[in-house]
C-alpha cells in the first residue's frame, strides 16, 4: 500500500506548505488534495503555482478528489454543513454542465502539479439507478477522461453510498462503455452503511479495478469519516483486501475536519494510523 492522505482533514482550512509538511510526518506518501475553492482556490494560478513547488520539492506524489461544491460560496459562508451541489449526473441539463465545468477547471492544476489521477463521485445517494443513469454516468466519464488525459491524470470513480455506485453498478458502467482505463476508488467507510455490500465482499468483486482506496470509520448509520478504529468498519478485512492488490495502490486516509484539528495531532495520527493498517495479524 502506498501511505495517502487527503487534505479534506484540513478542508476548513487555506491549504499550504505547513499543512502539506504535516502530512508527510505522519507518513504520506501521497497527498489528495480536495478540491474546494475555499480550501485551494484552483482558479487561481498563483496560489496553484504555491502549492506547484511544494511538490516539485518533496517526495511525495499527488493525487485530486473532485470538486463537490459550485465554488460560489465565500470561505466565511461555508462550513461542513454546506450540502454537495454539484452532481455530474443531475436530471437537469444545466446542472450537469456546471459540475463538468468544475471539475475541468480543478483538473486544470496538472498544468502545474503533477497529478497521477481524479477521484469522481457520480450522482447522490438519491440517484436511482437505470438506463438514463448509466447513459449520464458513461458520457460523464467519457469528458472527463477526454480532458484528463493529455494531462496524465487517469480517471478514477468512487464507490458511493447510493445505487449508482454500489460495485456491481460501477463495473456495468466501465464494461458497458467499454471504460477499459478507467479505475476505482473504493471507498470503505461508505461500504459500512446501509444497503452496501460488506467490505470484503467489495474487494473480492471489484479487484484489480482498485487504484485508491479511502479509509476512515464510521458506526454503521451516517458517513462520519472517523479515523479508522473509531468505529465499526472490518478493518481486518480492509487487511486482507488490501493484501490482494498491487503494491502501488493508494490508501489514502480521507478524515473529517473538525475547527480544533491542527497539524500536529494529525501527523501523530496519521502515523498511528498506518501501523495499525499495516499491522500483521497474529498467528
Amino acid at each position: 500500500m502506498l501511505r495517502g492522505i487527503s487534505t479534506h482533514v484540513f478542508l476548513q482550512q487555506r491549504l499550504h506548505a505547513g499543512l502539506l509538511d504535516a502530512m508527510v510526518a505522519g507518513g504520506a506518501q501521497t497527498i489528495e488534495i480536495f478540491a474546494a475553492r475555499h480550501h485551494l482556490d484552483y482558479t487561481d494560478r498563483a496560489e496553484v503555482k504555491e502549492i506547484a513547488k511544494w511538490f516539485r520539492s518533496n517526495d511525495c506524489r499527488a493525487t485530486l478528489h473532485q470538486p463537490l461544491y459550485d465554488g460560489v460560496q465565500a470561505p466565511a459562508q461555508w462550513s461542513k454543513h454546506v450540502p454537495v451541489t454539484l452532481n455530474l449526473i443531475a436530471a437537469e441539463k444545466g446542472r450537469r454542465i456546471e459540475a463538468m465545468d468544475e471539475t475541468k477547471r480543478a483538473l486544470e492544476i496538472a498544468e502545474q502539479i503533477d497529478i497521477d489521477s481524479i477521484v469522481l463521485h457520480l450522482g447522490t445517494r438519491d440517484d436511482e439507478w437505470g438506463e438514463r443513469t448509466l447513459d449520464l454516468a458513461m458520457t460523464a466519464i467519457e469528458h472527463i477522461k477526454a480532458f484528463a488525459h493529455p494531462l496524465g491524470v487517469k480517471t478514477l470513480i468512487e464507490t458511493l453510498p447510493s445505487p449508482v455506485t454500489m460495485p456491481e453498478h460501477l463495473l456495468d458502467i466501465l464494461r458497458i462503455g467499454h471504460l477499459d482505463t478507467v479505475g476505482v476508488c473504493l471507498d470503505v467507510g461508505h461500504m459500512n452503511l446501509p444497503g452496501m455490500p460488506p467490505v470484503a465482499e467489495a474487494f473480492a468483486l471489484l479487484g484489480k479495478k482498485i487504484k485508491e482506496v479511502h479509509l476512515h470509520d464510521n458506526a454503521g448509520e451516517r458517513d462520519e469519516h472517523c479515523w479508522p478504529g473509531e468505529g465499526t468498519v472490518n478493518w481486518d478485512a480492509v487487511r486482507e483486501g488490501m493484501a490482494t492488490l498491487r503494491v502501488d495502490v493508494k490508501g489514502v486516509l480521507e478524515i473529517g475536519f473538525l475547527p480544533e484539528t491542527d497539524a500536529k495531532s494529525v501527523s501523530a495520527r496519521s502515523a498511528k494510523t498506518f501501523g495499525m493498517l499495516e499491522a500483521v495479524p497474529a498467528a
